[in-house]
């Protein structure tokens, strides 16, 4: 299944609080249960305004759903084509 990495800006991600953190991961962790088990997170990153999110799913469409059913920004959806790490270059 294709894997997505997600842009959401959000003006002071870096900021959040833990517990602002953990309502914004329960709220997707539930609308991913929602959802079945065509979506997965996998993880995210988070920068000053911005949350970079892994997915992996059927599609784009799939993801945005989810955005949008969570009420989350999808600024971008990129999907992953390669991967590589520093064993690539062995």
């Amino acid at each position: 299944m294709p894997k997505y990495i997600i842009e959401r800006e959000i003006p002071n991600a870096g900021k959040l609080t833990s517990e602002e953190m953990q309502g914004i991961s329960q709220k997707s962790c539930s609308i991913l249960s929602d959802m079945g088990t065509g979506i997965q997170w996998l993880e995210s990153y988070v920068t000053d305004n911005k949350l970079y999110c892994v997915y992996i799913a059927p599609d784009e469409a799939t993801v945005k759903k989810h955005a949008d059913t969570g009420g989350f920004p999808a600024n971008k959806i990129s999907e992953v084509k390669k991967m590589i790490d520093p064993t690539t270059a062995e």
